[in-house]
């Protein structure tokens, strides 16, 4: 104790139950400041993945349907689930394979830059399907092929 207070620090116990105690003299503040700081850049680090939703009906003009696709992509540009819901209405339930041809048609028009998570299945009066970003491999660059003659 005299010998910390003696340097201005802080004594701390490190290990309590040992025999003897471990102590060590450190600036108290500056120890949490780093801490946090370690706690700071490791949630920075940490990338939360979210589902998004798109509704979509199955009776809906193209152009309706390429905006919600353009949506799509962007959600999974930033590393996002995309969750397709086609809402039926009324007597529309009675055409489902509509449905089932929007969500294909969208699939469609995204291309590689999605893989499907959950297939196509009905929850009550909609329907549902899940993509995930796909991580596409980049080819290899020209300059690793062999030098031209």
């Amino acid at each position: 104790m005299k010998k910390a207070t003696g340097l201005g620090v802080d004594l701390v116990l490190v290990a309590p139950n040992a025999k003897p105690p471990v102590a060590k003299l450190i600036d108290f503040a500056k120890f949490k400041y780093q801490q946090e700081k370690k706690e700071q850049t490791s949630k920075k680090k940490t990338s939360v993945q979210e589902t998004k939703e798109i509704r979509l009906t199955p009776f809906m003009a193209e152009n309706d349907l390429n905006t919600r696709i353009r949506k799509a992509q962007k959600f999974l540009a930033g590393n996002d689930k995309v969750r397709f819901s086609v809402w039926f209405h009324g007597r529309q339930i009675t055409r489902k394979q509509f449905g089932f041809d929007v969500l294909k048609t969208a699939m469609a028009k995204l291309g590689e830059a999605a893989a499907v998570e959950q297939e196509p299945k009905f929850r009550g009066k909609i329907l549902q399907m899940t993509i995930k970003p796909n991580k596409v491999r980049q080819a290899p660059s020209s300059k690793s092929q062999a030098p031209k003659e």
